[in-house]
């Protein structure tokens, strides 16, 4: 329940802050207003003998969360996505929280495994390691399957994991609560909005089923993508508490001293993450959004492996059009093409002036174009992009802000294989092909063949509908909405055209 027993779990926290001096960092960070700041400091600084102490060998903001226990380092993980909500200098602390906790005991996992899959452990697996990493919410074992021989990779939740979470995640709610009630002008910041938007990633990840699915569907979006792959999930094996998948060998991406002595070609791998991540953007909408060497390995066979998609990113197709035509406008320096397409697409209000807007963004493309070749990051073009849309009046868009947050850690992982990469060469193709796929004259084809299905698809329903306002049309005069009969008139000459041309398209093509 949310309520005010929290409000204990709020004075730990603030004393936690206090004694690891995380307070000023947060409060800072998220320009909090005097009353919060008076708020924080009761909640914190009395009790401050009583927070927990921390590794004194971490920043302060991370040595906090990570004193504090599971649901607070997953917390930072989350918000390390939303500079937007943090700024850039905290999201770039929390972007280094590790989440590495002690393992509960085989036995338990064991246990685990067999209350959610329903059958014995040495049933299913002819073996079952003991942790091989264990982290806040889940926990992994290698194993091998009885039945196939199949080495594979077991993930358990944390027994008891949902309940802690709720408890703290409840906390967070109540204190998002505080925030509005003593400082209204800070619910700019959204802070209901950012603990739902945590809470539903938290839920998400503590059903590992949705994980599966994302991995699953990744997995069918990636499949003809040379020098990658996923793990294959093992549906029969895999539950709401247990997730196994196909055992993944090879080396961490950031051990780079392996990787050389391996005999991997570094710039090529570099090359490889960057433009498989744009592709996975911009081509299928659906992306890993936790992209960190930690979750990927590169392969005896060179290949880059992708591991760990409880996090994941999703655009729908008109966005991605939209962020292809802002990104190839700045690879050719057309500012002003730049700003027609945000006021096209609604981001900027359209009482804003476009050549002051393309000013802006001139102000914006110019220095980064200007560095070194090995100094030049897409992310950081999107940071300042952001800022400027934001004076002149474009929300927040939390789908483009985690787009934004994943490129920056992609770009360091491009970098730390191939320190001399520039990021625009690598990135051109790319969007390049996907600009000549999507946007123009066969584009146009393609969308008004989908538009003549789903108009077909109601095809049956018009002359229903035609006559239900034909008959409402001829009722006694009394206050109506506006005839609809002209819209259903169009509509259907809309639909008998969109086909005609969507069968024309088809003999084309």
């Amino acid at each position: 329940m949310r309520g005010p027993h929290n409000i204990w779990r709020l004075v730990r926290t603030g004393a936690t802050l206090e004694r690891t001096g995380a307070m000023p960092v947060v409060l800072e960070a998220f320009s909090a207003p005097p009353s919060v700041r008076l708020a924080a400091r009761i909640l914190g600084w009395p009790f401050k003998w009583l927070g927990y102490k921390g590794d004194p060998s971490q920043p302060p903001a991370t040595r906090a969360l990570t004193a504090l226990g599971p649901a607070y380092i997953k917390f930072g993980q989350v918000l390390s996505t939303r500079p937007d909500v943090v700024g850039d200098e905290l999201a770039a602390q929390l972007r280094v929280l590790q989440d590495k906790l002690p393992p509960f005991p085989l036995s338990e996992a064991r246990e685990a495994v067999e209350r959610a899959l329903e059958i014995e452990t040495d049933t299913l697996f002819s073996s079952f390691s003991e942790p091989v990493a264990a982290a806040s919410i889940a926990q992994v074992h290698r194993a091998r399957l009885a039945e196939t021989g199949q080495e594979v990779a077991v993930k358990v939740l944390r027994p008891g994991i949902e309940r802690a979470f709720r408890k703290d995640v409840d906390a967070f709610y109540l204190a998002a609560r505080i925030v509005d009630l003593l400082a209204p002008q800070a619910r700019r910041l959204k802070p209901m909005d950012v603990i739902r938007h945590f809470d539903g990633v938290v839920q998400g990840e503590l059903d590992l089923r949705m994980e599966s699915s994302a991995l699953a569907e990744f997995a069918a979006n990636t499949e003809g993508d040379e020098g990658f792959r996923v793990p294959a999930i093992i549906w029969g094996a895999s539950a709401r508490r247990v997730m196994t998948l196909g055992w993944a060998e090879g080396i961490p991406a950031n051990d780079i001293a392996a990787i050389e002595a391996a005999g991997h070609d570094r710039r090529a791998l570099g090359e490889r993450v960057l433009q498989l991540f744009l592709k996975h953007a911009l081509r299928d909408g659906f992306f890993h959004a936790d992209m960190h060497q930690g979750n990927l390995k590169i392969a005896p066979d060179g290949d880059i492996i992708a591991l760990d998609f409880g996090i994941m990113g999703r655009l729908d197709e008109y966005t991605r059009r939209v962020y292809a035509e802002i990104l190839f406008g700045f690879i050719r320096k057309d500012y002003k093409r730049v700003a027609e397409v945000h006021f096209e697409a609604g981001y900027v209000p359209a009482d804003r002036d476009v050549d002051e807007f393309a000013r802006a963004l001139r102000s914006v493309g110019e220095p980064i174009f200007g560095m070194d070749a090995s100094r030049i990051s897409m992310g950081r073009l999107l940071s300042y992009l952001f800022e400027v849309t934001e004076r002149f009046g474009m929300e927040t868009r939390t789908e483009l802000i985690l787009l934004q947050r994943t490129m920056v850690v992609v770009e360091g992982v491009s970098r730390s294989l191939n320190p001399q990469i520039n990021i625009w060469e690598v990135a051109r193709p790319v969007v390049e092909e996907y600009i000549r796929d999507n946007i123009g004259p066969k584009a146009l084809v393609r969308d008004l063949r989908k538009t003549a299905v789903v108009l077909a698809r109601f095809g049956p329903k018009l002359p229903g509908i035609a006559e239900a306002a034909l008959i409402a049309q001829s009722r006694p005069a009394e206050p109506q909405r506006p005839a609809r009969l002209p819209w259903v008139v169009l509509g259907a000459a809309l639909t008998l055209g969109a086909m005609g041309i969507g069968v024309l398209a088809g003999q084309m093509l």
